[in-house]
C-alpha cells in the first residue's frame, strides 16, 4: 500500500467531504498506517498555523490531528483567501504571494500544477497513504480548464475518486448521477464510486434508489454515513455559518441562567471555528446575528475576524449593527473582538493592504490603532496560552489595560467588558475560557450562570474524529476502499449525456 492515493470528492460544497477525509485519516492512522491528508487547492477564510511558518486550511489542520501530524503547509500547498466577491490572497505553500480574480487565475495554473505535483509526490514517497479532498464539486466543469483539486489532480495523479454526497440537501441522487455524467469520459473513468452522507431513517428506503443508480452508473456506493449532531466542529469555511442559526448543539444551564452570545456574521469572516468553543460550553447559547435585533438581546457580542476589515466595518455601520454593539457597550454589557473584530474596535484602521482605503475611523471602544503592513504575521503560541495570529494590522498606538500577556507583551486589551485581542483558538484554551465566560456572565448581569468545570474543547474536538472514524467503520465498506488503493485506478464505464457524446 506504500504511497497509495485516492480522492474524495463531493457534489457540492460542506456535502461532508472534509470530515470523511479526517474520519479516514483517523480509522487508517488507528490500523498503524502512515497516512497523511492532502488539499491541492483551498479557498477558505477559515485557517490555521503550520508549524513550519506558514498558513493551511482550518480542516487540512484538523485531517492532521486525525492522523497523529501536526499541520504543514505540505497538506494544503494552495490556499485562496477571498476578501471580495472577486479576488482572493493567493497563499502558496504557506504564504501570500499575491491577490488574483477569478479571471487572471489561469495565468498561475500550470506553475501551480507544478507545486501540487511535487508535494503529492513527495507525499507519496513518505507515507503508506494520502487521502486528498477535492474542492467544491468536480461537476464545476466551467472551472474545469484551470482544476488543480478534483479531477485536475485525478488525471494528473491518476487518482481512483470517490464522490461524497449530502442526502440532507435533497435531490441526492440526482446529484450524485449529474455529477459524473456532466464530466468527460476521460474524467469519468476515475470515478470508482459514492458515498451517501448525513442519512437520517431508515436505509432500506434507499436502497432500491442506489440499485438503480449503480444501474445507471456502473458504479457502487461504498455506504451510507448516519448523520451525527456531534459532527459541527471546525467548519471548512463560511458556508455553514448562517445568520440566525444557533452553533452547535446547546446542553442546558447548570446554574439559573443561560448566557446568550451573538455572533456577527460578517461578509468576509475568517477563522469563523473561534466561536465554536464557547458553543461547548453548558448553558452558552450562541447564534449568528446579521441584524441589530439580534444584537438587542444578547448578553455577550462577539465580532470574529474579517479577511477585509475596512469592508466589513463599513457594512456594519450600513446594517446599523455598529450602533447596537456601541449601545451594547455603553450598557457595561460584554464585547470580544478577534483578529478584524478586534481591529474594528479601536480608534483607527489604516489600511493600505487590504482594501487600499487609508486611514478610517474605527468603532473607538479601544484608544488604539491599527496600522496593516504587507507581511503578515503568522505565529503559534503554544504555551502555555495556546493560540495563533494571522493578520496583517498592527497595534501601533494602546492606551488600554492588558487583558492577558505573552512574552511579557500584551497580546489582549481590556477596557470594562469590551476585550479585544489578534489570538485565534484563545477559547481553546479551558481554564481561560472558564474565567472569562464568568467575568462576562457578571458583567452581564447574568449572576445565575455557572460555568462548567469539566468542558474541555481540544478534548472535544478530538472525539469528534474518532466520531467519525466509527461510523466509517461502521458503515462504510472500508475494505472495498482500501482495494482502490492497490491498484492503479479502475477504468469505469462512461455515463453518457449530450454533453460528453
Amino acid at each position: 500500500m506504500t504511497g497509495g492515493a485516492l480522492l474524495i470528492a463531493g457534489t457540492t460544497s460542506d456535502a461532508g467531504k472534509s470530515m470523511v477525509v479526517a474520519g479516514l485519516c483517523r480509522l487508517l492512522a488507528r490500523k498503524g498506517i502512515r497516512v497523511a491528508p492532502f488539499k491541492a487547492q483551498n479557498m477558505s477564510n477559515n485557517s490555521v498555523v503550520t508549524v513550519d511558518g506558514g498558513e493551511i486550511g482550518r480542516a487540512q489542520g484538523m485531517q492532521a490531528q486525525a492522523a497523529g501530524l501536526e499541520p504543514s503547509t505540505r497538506f494544503n500547498p494552495i490556499l485562496l483567501k477571498p476578501g471580495s466577491d472577486r479576488t482572493s490572497q493567493l497563499v502558496v505553500k504557506g504564504h501570500p504571494v499575491g491577490t488574483v480574480g477569478a479571471k487572471d487565475y489561469i495565468e498561475h495554473r500550470d506553475r501551480l500544477a507544478e507545486v501540487v505535483a511535487d508535494e503529492l509526490a513527495s507525499l507519496r514517497a513518505e507515507f503508506d497513504v494520502v487521502v486528498c479532498e477535492g474542492a467544491g464539486s468536480p461537476a464545476e466543469i466551467n472551472l474545469r480548464a484551470t482544476d488543480l483539486a478534483n479531477m485536475g489532480l485525478a488525471r494528473a495523479a491518476n487518482l481512483p475518486v470517490v464522490i461524497v454526497g449530502d442526502i440532507d440537501r435533497g435531490g441526492l441522487l440526482a446529484h450524485l448521477f449529474g455529477t459524473v455524467a456532466v464530466l468527460s469520459p476521460q474524467d469519468q473513468a476515475l470515478i470508482a464510486g459514492f458515498i451517501v452522507n448525513k442519512f437520517r431513517g431508515d436505509p432500506a428506503l434507499l436502497a432500491p434508489g442506489l440499485d438503480q443508480l449503480a444501474e445507471l452508473t456502473g458504479r457502487p456506493t461504498y455506504g451510507i454515513v448516519p448523520h451525527s449532531d456531534e459532527l459541527w466542529l471546525d467548519a471548512e469555511d463560511s458556508v455553514s455559518v448562517v445568520a440566525g442559526h444557533v452553533v452547535g448543539v446547546p446542553a442546558p444551564p447548570l446554574g439559573e441562567h443561560w448566557l446568550r452570545v451573538a455572533a456577527i456574521r460578517l461578509p468576509r469572516i475568517s477563522n469563523s471555528t473561534d466561536i465554536e468553543a464557547l458553543a461547548c460550553e453548558p448553558g452558552v447559547l450562541v447564534h449568528w446575528a446579521a441584524e441589530p435585533a439580534e444584537v438587542a438581546d444578547a448578553d455577550i457580542v462577539v465580532i470574529p475576524g474579517s479577511k477585509a476589515t475596512v469592508a466589513d466595518l463599513g457594512w456594519l455601520r450600513e446594517r446599523g449593527l455598529a450602533d447596537a454593539i456601541a449601545v451594547h457597550a455603553r450598557a457595561g454589557r460584554p464585547v470580544l473582538g478577534i483578529c478584524g473584530g478586534f481591529q474594528m474596535l479601536c480608534r483607527r484602521i489604516g489600511d493600505t493592504v487590504e482594501t487600499g482605503s487609508g486611514d478610517v475611523d474605527g468603532l473607538g471602544l479601544f484608544d488604539a490603532d491599527i496600522d496593516f503592513a504587507p507581511e503578515k504575521v503568522l505565529r503559534r503560541w503554544p504555551s502555555p496560552l495556546s493560540g495563533y495570529e494571522i493578520h496583517h494590522g498592527r497595534v501601533t498606538r494602546c492606551t488600554e489595560h492588558s487583558w492577558f500577556a505573552a512574552d511579557d507583551t500584551a497580546q489582549g486589551y481590556v477596557r470594562g467588558a469590551v476585550f479585544g485581542t489578534h489570538w485565534h483558538g484563545l477559547l481553546d484554551n479551558d481554564e481561560f475560557r472558564r474565567a472569562w465566560l464568568t467575568t462576562a456572565a457578571d458583567a452581564a448581569g447574568r449572576h445565575g450562570f455557572r460555568v462548567a468545570t469539566d468542558t474541555q474543547v481540544p478534548a472535544r474536538r478530538d472525539a469528534q474524529l474518532d466520531v467519525m472514524a466509527d461510523l466509517l467503520a461502521a458503515h462504510l465498506d472500508i475494505d472495498a476502499l482500501l482495494a482502490l488503493l492497490d491498484a492503479p485506478a479502475p477504468v469505469r464505464p462512461t455515463v453518457s449525456t449530450r454533453l460528453n457524446r
